[in-house]
């Protein structure tokens, strides 16, 4: 019996970890290589594109954790992304500190706790209220956030906007200006290395809650919150909690977002309602209630506003004016996400992920699976 006990614990601590097979730990090692490698070879356009997509991953990540995998619907991310971005630029301004401005790690906390802070007063309502109901109280947040974006000049510059900090430090290394083998790195290029590592910490906090016991409550209040409550799941906790860890995690990808974009202003088409529709975009592409799928979606979405921005020089019918016989490049890209929401929305609801796991599932059934 003790031996059988062993066995079965040995067995749900192999379940536990997260690179169990051969395959995994190749795969890791890939994306290790790919991760140092790619800044390397990449041109300043395609490190901004992967950079971008990047920190729709970070933003992205923390949705799924609130609305996948604990059914809270949220259009708020917006608000978010402008907290953290204008957060970091006040604190990062050469005024603060003597003149110096914090470091990189230290706005970056300070961005997180927060967007903690505000998601928990957010996430209160979220204890009467569900559904379309929740999403208005959301949508209210971005407008707010708007105005008072726009109102605080000290802090936002107004409607003229505000820089953000120029150098990234991190251990002593200026990642804006990277020094590697002779050579020094574009912003964006030394910037992958941060956003990637950051999606990394974010991937690994989000897998290891929902794979443990707080990830099947959050999990139970998805599914039937009043009888998670009967069961002893406090909805309080776990459904205000996930509105604290999604906003924090937003906050972030709102410090990165204004690092790539260097000059941030309270503009609704950059940290408007269509920011937080891009990022709903994301995680149906990717998969809905999926950690993987969130980076996947972000990597084919994320980095599309920057391509057609680059290819609507060519592109006869793309225009950068509001007015004009063309599409605005801007309402191309909105246009772009509705279709895409609603062609996986019908025909692939489980979206990338879900077409991932199919096509794992047919290879692995070979020669058996046709």
């Amino acid at each position: 019996m003790a031996r059988a006990n062993r066995a079965m614990v040995r067995d749900y601590a192999d379940d536990l970890k997260l690179f169990r097979s051969p395959a995994k730990r190749i795969a890791l090692v890939a994306l290790l290589v790919a991760y140092l490698g790619l800044p390397l070879v990449l041109d300043d356009f395609w490190a901004g594109v992967l950079t971008l997509a990047g920190i729709t991953a970070v933003g992205a990540l923390g949705l799924n954790l609130l609305t996948g995998y604990t059914g809270q619907a949220s259009l708020g991310t917006a608000f978010f992304i402008g907290l953290g971005a204008f957060t970091a630029s006040y604190l990062g301004r050469a005024s603060v500190l003597g003149g110096k401005g914090m470091p990189f790690i230290v706005y970056l906390v300070v961005a997180a706790v927060l967007g903690g802070l505000v998601g928990f007063v957010v996430g209160l309502p979220a204890l009467r209220l569900r559904g379309n109901y929740l999403v208005i109280v959301t949508v209210g947040l971005v407008f707010i956030g708007l105005y008072i974006f726009t109102k605080w000049k000290t802090v936002t510059g107004g409607p003229a906007g505000t820089s953000m900090p120029v150098k990234v430090d991190i251990l002593g290394n200026n990642f804006g200006s990277l020094p590697a083998g002779g050579t020094v790195l574009g912003r964006d290029q030394g910037l992958f290395y941060v956003v990637w590592a950051i999606v990394a910490i974010t991937a690994l906090l989000v897998k290891n809650i929902v794979r443990t016991r707080p990830g099947r409550a959050l999990q139970a209040v998805r599914d039937r919150d009043v009888a998670a409550e009967v069961i002893g799941v406090s909805l309080f906790r776990y459904k205000v909690g996930a509105f604290v860890i999604s906003s924090a995690i937003a906050s972030v990808a709102g410090v990165l977002f204004g690092l790539h974009i260097q000059n941030l202003s309270p503009d609704p088409l950059v940290i408007g309602l269509f920011l937080s529709v891009q990022y709903l975009a994301i995680i149906i592409v990717g998969g809905v209630g999926t950690v993987y799928g969130s980076i996947l979606g972000a990597l084919l979405i994320g980095g599309t506003p920057a391509i057609i921005d680059r290819v609507s020089e060519n592109v006869p019918f793309l225009t950068s004016s509001a007015t004009g016989s063309g599409i605005n490049k801007n309402v191309f890209a909105q246009l772009l996400y509705g279709v895409l929401i609603i062609v996986f929305l019908v025909l692939e609801p489980r979206g990338l992920a879900g077409m991932w796991q199919r096509a794992k599932a047919y290879f692995q059934s070979w020669p058996f699976s046709h």
